[in-house]
C-alpha cells in the first residue's frame, strides 16, 4: 500500500537574546525581521531582550537571522553588531551606553 506525505512541517521556533532598550528598538527589530523571507512571527520583549521567532527553515536559517539583526545595529547572543550599524541607531537606542540604559529603567 503506497503512502502519501501530506505537507512537511518546515516551521522552526527560535528564541534568543537581542540587545535593545526601548519601544523604538522593539519596532525596528520586529518590523525588520518579519520582512525576512521565511520569518512568520517575530516578537521581541523590551524587558527581557528575548526575541521569539517562527520561521520556515527552507527559506532562511537562524545564523542568517542573527546576522540580519546585527546588521540592524542590535547585538545578539551570537553576533555583535558592527560599529557602523550600532552608531546609526537613534540616541535613545544606544543600549551599550550605561546612561541610556539607566534612563530606560
Amino acid at each position: 500500500m503506497p503512502f502519501m506525505v501530506i505537507g512537511q512541517n518546515t516551521s522552526a521556533k527560535a528564541s534568543f537574546k537581542v540587545d535593545g532598550v526601548c519601544g523604538m528598538c522593539k519596532v525596528r527589530i520586529e518590523t525588520s525581521t518579519i520582512k525576512i523571507k521565511g520569518v512568520k512571527v517575530s516578537k521581541w520583549n523590551v524587558n527581557t531582550g528575548q526575541i521569539n521567532l517562527i520561521y520556515n527553515e527552507k527559506k532562511t536559517n537562524i545564523n542568517d537571522i542573527h546576522q540580519f539583526i546585527a546588521d540592524l545595529g542590535h547585538d545578539t547572543d551570537k553576533i555583535k553588531a558592527p560599529d557602523l550599524a550600532y552608531n546609526s541607531l537613534d540616541a535613545c537606542c544606544k543600549y551599550r551606553d550605561p546612561l541610556v540604559v539607566k534612563d530606560h529603567q
